[in-house]
């Protein structure tokens, strides 16, 4: 199967679990719209390169690649979450996202926070009242739980650096922990839930590490790059907002090289893996050649 069909078929795979796990949630009380604003926020649009990592991680540890799905809905529950507050008016102050309305613009401010923080709580319920093994969804609640704790000092130090000259140091921290931690996680609770040894799931974490910087690195490009219909989110707010990012500090062509560099180093930690990992290799090759 090509590549792109193969991402194709695995996103359409999480939208479809996504959908199923939260047509099934009910709210508490008569008006209550939080369910409804998390609905809205994990509508079909995303990428889905976290739960598909998921997936595709367990897969290439020998396991069952629906030992996976419990955390595949998590970790897209938590990606979600980071969105919904990264959109608000507190924070990066968004009005589009994925082709749409944010969710504070197509709701309102309050019920986005409550929603974000509905799915932040949620996504631990769903992996430790799901059907792996106590010790396997206790191992991915941690995992998931530094990651997460990773990003918001992420997402701190993104809108601290707005304050201070573009920095190497600071923008690789940032990147690193707002966004590469977040798919580290994601393949390492993909090996978890496939029976990795200690050796491959440390492999398939410094892939999600690296590949999480390369994706970070290309979205900051595409931001000087792109046109807001190509990215469906503002182009240009990032130098708009004197981010700290990776083209604020060594220009265009160097950040490409970085990206590359990146890339690299991800494929090289799954080489152990032999042709078993070949679509994390495409996956790897297909980050920095991406539109959007």
């Amino acid at each position: 199967m090509p590549f792109s069909d193969w991402l194709a078929a695995g996103r359409g795979r999480v939208n479809v679990l996504l959908s199923e796990h939260l047509n099934g949630l009910k709210p508490p009380t008569p008006g209550d719209r939080v369910i409804e604003v998390v609905r809205y926020a994990c509508a079909d649009g995303g990428k889905r390169l976290r739960p598909v990592l998921t997936l595709e991680t367990c897969r290439v540890c020998g396991g069952d690649d629906r030992a996976a799905e419990q955390a595949a809905i998590a970790i897209e529950c938590v990606h979600t979450f980071s969105l919904v507050h990264d959109d608000l008016p507190e924070m990066d102050n968004d009005d589009l996202r994925r082709g749409r309305p944010t969710a504070h613009r197509q709701f309102d401010p309050a019920s986005a926070l409550l929603a974000g923080d509905w799915l932040l709580a949620h996504a631990f319920d769903v992996i430790l009242g799901g059907p792996n093994p106590a010790e396997d969804a206790a191992g991915m609640a941690q995992v998931l739980s530094r990651a997460t704790k990773a990003m918001v000092h992420g997402q701190s130090a993104d809108m601290l650096g707005e304050k201070v000259e573009p920095d190497a140091e600071l923008v690789a921290m940032i990147h690193r922990d707002k966004t590469a931690r977040l798919i580290e996680a994601a393949c390492e609770m993909g090996a978890i839930a496939g029976g990795a040894s200690d050796s491959e799931r440390m492999a398939l974490g410094a892939y999600g590490l690296a590949l999480g910087q390369a994706f970070q690195i290309v979205d900051d490009l595409l931001d000087v790059t792109a046109s807001t219909k190509q990215l469906g989110k503002r182009a240009g707010k990032d130098g708009a907002s004197q981010k700290q990012t990776y083209p604020a500090v060594f220009g265009v062509e160097r950040s490409r090289e970085e990206a590359d560099a990146c890339v690299r180093r991800a494929i090289a930690a799954i080489e152990p893996f032999g042709s078993n990992a070949d679509r994390l290799v495409e996956l790897a090759e297909y980050v920095i050649t991406r539109a959007r």
